[in-house]
C-alpha cells in the first residue's frame, strides 16, 4: 500500500515555510507563492496511490521541464491556513512529457489549481537549475515589507540596491555575493513578468519587484527563507538608518573588498566599484 502524501517530508516542509513567512508579515491574504522541485525518489512511496490525475494547462509550453515535478502553493490560498488544510492549499504536479500541461498527483483538493505566479516559478527553476547545475530547487516569492519600501527610494540599478543592502548588514555580502536583481514594474502573473525574472534569476538569487516583492532561491526552502529573511533584516536597518536622517559612516569599498577575501566569495563588480548608493532624485 503506498502511503498518504500528506505526511511526506515536503508536505511538512511547505507547511512550515509557508506559516513562518505568514508570521514575518511577508504574506498577507493570499501574498506570496513558493514551490519546491521534487525528485523521483521524494514522490516513490506515494506515487502509486495516484489515481487519474486532474491535467491543467501550462500558459506556455515548457519542453525543457517535462516530466519534473513540484509542490506548490495553490492560486488564491492564505498562508495562514496551509497548517490546517495542506491538502487545499498545496500541491503537487508533475509537467507532461511535452511540456504543454501538468498532471495534478496530489492535493488542491478543493479544486484549485497552482499559484498564479506559475510561469514565474518553473521559467525560474529552469534558469536556476541551469545556472547551479541542478542544485537549487526553491523558488520562494514574498511581499518583504522594507525590501518593497526601498523599491520607492533607491536609484534603480542592480549595483545601487545591492550595494545600499550589502552596507546595511555586514552579513549580506557572504549570503548574496552575486547581488540582487532589478527589473521594472510588469503585470503580475503573466509570462513576460516570468521571463524578466528568470533572466535575472540565471546570474543573482535575488530579483526585486518594484513596489511588489522579491522572489528568492536555493537548494532548500531554510536556504531560499534565509536568503531573503538576511537581505529583508538589511532593508529593515536601512529603512531605519533613513528615518533616523540618513548614514553619518558605514562600511567602505575597502571594509567589502576584506570581507569577500576573508569568506572567499566573489562579490558583485559594480556594486563593489561603487562609492555609496544613493537615493533616487524626488519627482
Amino acid at each position: 500500500m503506498s502511503a498518504n502524501m500528506i505526511n511526506a517530508w515536503f508536505v511538512r516542509a511547505m507547511v512550515k515555510a509557508t506559516t513562518d513567512m505568514w508570521e514575518k508579515g511577508w504574506d498577507e491574504r493570499n501574498g506570496g507563492n513558493v514551490s519546491l522541485r521534487l525528485t523521483d525518489a521524494d514522490l516513490a512511496p506515494y506515487i502509486g496511490a495516484v489515481k487519474s490525475p486532474r491535467n491543467l494547462p501550462l500558459s506556455e509550453a515548457l519542453p525543457e521541464l517535462a516530466g519534473q515535478s513540484y509542490i506548490v502553493t495553490g492560486t488564491g490560498k492564505f498562508f495562514r491556513n496551509v497548517q490546517i488544510a495542506p491538502e487545499v492549499n498545496l500541491g503537487v504536479v508533475r509537467i507532461s512529457a511535452d511540456g504543454r500541461s501538468m498532471d495534478v498527483l496530489w492535493g488542491y483538493a478543493d479544486g484549485g489549481a497552482p499559484t498564479s505566479e506559475l510561469s514565474s516559478h518553473l521559467k525560474g527553476h529552469l534558469a536556476r537549475q541551469k545556472a547551479t547545475n541542478g542544485r537549487d530547487r526553491v523558488v520562494m516569492h514574498c511581499h518583504a515589507t522594507n525590501l518593497i519600501a526601498l523599491t520607492y527610494v533607491l536609484e534603480w540599478t542592480d549595483a545601487n540596491v545591492t550595494r545600499a543592502l550589502w552596507e546595511g548588514s555586514t552579513e549580506c555580502l557572504v549570503v548574496f555575493p552575486e547581488g540582487v536583481g532589478t527589473m521594472p514594474w510588469l503585470v503580475p502573473g503573466t509570462d513576460p513578468m516570468g521571463d524578466a525574472t528568470a533572466a535575472i534569476l540565471a546570474k543573482r538569487p535575488l530579483v526585486l519587484w518594484p513596489f511588489h516583492g522579491v522572489f528568492g532561491v536555493g537548494p532548500t526552502l531554510d536556504d531560499a527563507f534565509g536568503l531573503i529573511d538576511t537581505a529583508e533584516k538589511a532593508a529593515e536597518i536601512t529603512v531605519k538608518v533613513l528615518s533616523m536622517g540618513g548614514v553619518r559612516q558605514t562600511m567602505t569599498t575597502q571594509n567589502l573588498v576584506d570581507l569577500a577575501a576573508r569568506f572567499n566569495v566573489v562579490a558583485q563588480p559594480e556594486a563593489l566599484a561603487l562609492d555609496g548608493w544613493k537615493l533616487t532624485p524626488r519627482r
